[in-house]
């Protein structure tokens, strides 16, 4: 048995297929949404609280108490800002890894979303009546590898054997997908959960769930609209709210937030705030969707960017449904914001909280073989490639590549006598390596030898949960080096995911050019030293008028090289020249060759 666990950051929930049909499974208290919070008091107070009795914890002991941990998954304390990463310091561990202070005690983020996992897993056991130790786990899309890493190894910590680590649109996808499997069409997952969005266009076909595209924001979810509303209240409370207040400050947030979906207006109780006096505020509906809307706009640029690269011009006319996945997709405003960009009215068939868990527990209902005549694929967000020689980016696996994957190229030393090979491992979507974001290095050394002697095969693989691992491999000598992408998060601020491909749109002109620029340099070094050798060794024996050409041809070359700005075009020409100019010349040396071959061999003794 394997149990399907949506790990969201507001809710967890559980399920598992029973007689063919998923179903979600509650506690004791019949309940099947989990919140997301842990309380982790020191050992002389108590155990770990989970679930709703921690979540009352927020206000009473914050210090010792955490929501939406989800947020500081696979993370490096260098990547957050201490302004929006809530009042627990964060430390650094001997490995580089973050971990979260909770009291005076630290702990990681994976320990944490354990005590959640180990919570779902109680539940399941209960329900089952019968040992669960198999799961597949659901992430953000746009997770990086890191972070799919840190959400397995919480799984781990919990007890389970991570079986598949899903995309969250991907899941959403299959729940909304079960009563349509015979039909063909084309899908929008609007994901916006409580710390994370994610847009995510899949086809449908005969039983087989294709994802063609995906865009989102790893730090864009409701957790961000309760910071709005907690600072239009600090605004009006100013000087009244002490510190301490944070907790019940969010608290009253998100009631006033969820309120809001089905009221126009809202009365805020802040009762004995700062120990003393009572407050109350009013907010109505119009006032939050002018708080609201300035986040929920930030979806559209990554619905836009999705739309484009599934190849979808008229989304009213080309999409057969818009799906609407996460908590906050129930604020009337984002409602209204999905009809307005897709042209069509969403589907809300399904329920937002537990979409992503129902897709989970289908997929893991494939897997253990209680669900069949399924196919899930899904896609890769960003390439993934190596830095080649010139600082160049070499794509060996595509954006939007279709996983799991497998790839490889063959690569040679660039200079000769070179003894080793650096094999630097990149991902996005620029031309130059040093634009893209660097995932891990490793050397495979060979033997020295001519320029263009050795042979060094690199293959990337990518496996269903979306984890990296890179081969590289001497051919002369069977040597290989592997690198598991495991625990190298991106040394960079979130905003860059999103802004990767943007970018690479912005600047794809310059880049190319760049780019044509150092091929056609690389192309000029190899050349220049190549003429300049052959004049030395047989330029008294050309035409004066071919030798005129050729060096008429080589200072154009040198000329180019020389100018500034760089004119890639114009070099490239002028090696195309030049390569032409030479033909002459190489052919009298490859006679030259051939006839001292002969020689030698009438010399050998027989």
């Amino acid at each position: 048995m394997i149990v399907g666990i949506d790990l969201g950051t507001t809710n967890s929930l559980v399920g598992v297929v029973d007689s063919g049909f998923p179903i979600l499974l509650a506690d004791a208290a019949g309940k099947r949404l989990l919140p997301s919070v842990v309380h982790w008091p020191p050992a002389e107070r108590g155990a770990v609280l989970t679930g709703e009795p921690a979540r009352r914890m927020l206000a009473v002991d914050p210090a010792h108490t955490i929501a939406s941990v989800k947020r500081f998954m696979g993370r490096r304390p260098a990547e957050l800002d201490p302004a929006t990463s809530g009042q627990h310091p964060l430390a650094t561990g001997p490995d580089g890894s973050l971990a979260i202070g909770l009291g005076s005690d630290f702990h990681s983020p994976e320990a944490i979303s354990a005590e959640i996992l180990k919570q779902l897993k109680r539940t399941a056991e209960a329900a089952l009546e019968t040992t669960v130790d198999r799961a597949v786990i659901t992430v953000p899309a746009y997770f990086n590898d890191a972070q799919r890493q840190a959400t397995k190894r919480a799984g781990e910590l919990a007890g389970l054997t991570v079986e598949r680590i899903l995309a969250e649109p991907t899941a959403a996808a299959l729940a909304y997908g079960l009563d349509k499997l015979s039909e063909s069409s084309k899908v929008a997952v609007y994901d916006l959960g409580g710390g994370t969005f994610d847009i995510s266009i899949l086809e449908l076909n005969k039983g087989v769930f294709q994802v063609i595209a995906t865009s989102g924001d790893t730090r864009l979810g409701g957790d961000d609209l309760d910071h709005a509303i907690v600072s239009w209240m600090e605004s009006r409370l100013a000087p009244a709210r002490p510190a301490e207040a944070a907790p019940r400050l969010r608290e009253a947030a998100r009631d006033a937030k969820e309120a809001l979906s089905a009221r126009e207006e809202v009365e805020i109780l802040l009762p004995f705030l700062d120990n003393r006096s009572n407050h109350r505020l009013t907010l109505t509906r119009t006032e939050f969707e002018s708080l609201a809307a300035p986040l929920v706009k930030r979806t559209r640029a990554h619905c836009l960017r999705a739309l484009a690269d599934a190849g979808i011009t008229d989304p009213a006319g080309e999409l057969d449904a818009v799906v609407l996945v996460g908590g906050s997709t129930r604020i009337p405003l984002v409602r209204r914001f999905v009809a307005e960009l897709f042209g069509k009215e969403p589907d809300i068939s399904q329920h937002p909280d537990e979409a992503v868990a129902l897709g989970a527990t289908i997929q893991a209902g494939m897997l253990s073989g209680a669900l069949r005549d399924l196919v899930l694929l899904d896609v890769t967000p960003l390439s993934l490639g190596i830095e080649t020689f010139g600082g160049l980016m070499n794509v060996i696996i595509p954006r939007n590549t279709t996983i799991p994957a497998k790839a490889g190229e063959l690569f040679t030393n660039a200079v000769a006598n070179q003894p080793s090979m650096l094999i630097r491992v990149l991902q996005g979507e620029r031309e130059l390596a040093r634009d893209n974001w660097d995932l891990g290095q490793f050397t495979l050394a060979f033997e020295p030898g001519p320029k263009g002697s050795a042979r060094i095969g690199v293959q990337f693989e990518i496996d269903a949960n979306g984890i990296l691992r890179i081969l590289a491999r001497d051919t002369h000598t069977n040597t290989d080096r592997v690198l598991e992408i495991s625990s190298a998060a991106v040394n960079v601020e979130d905003e860059a995911v999103e802004r990767m491909i943007s970018e690479s749109v912005d600047h794809a002109f310059e880049d190319m050019n760049e780019r044509i620029w150092t091929e056609a340099k690389l192309k000029s070094d190899e050349l220049l030293p190549a003429v300049d050798a052959a004049f030395g060794l047989i330029g008294d024996q050309l035409d004066p008028a071919e030798k005129g050409a050729i060096e008429t041809a080589a200072a154009e070359v040198r000329a180019a090289l020389s100018a500034d700005p760089h004119d890639a075009p114009r070099l490239k020409r002028a090696n195309q020249t030049l390569d032409e100019a030479t033909e002459t010349l190489a052919a009298m040396l490859v006679e030259q060759a051939y006839a001292r071959a002969l020689a030698e061999k009438k010399t050998l003794p027989t």
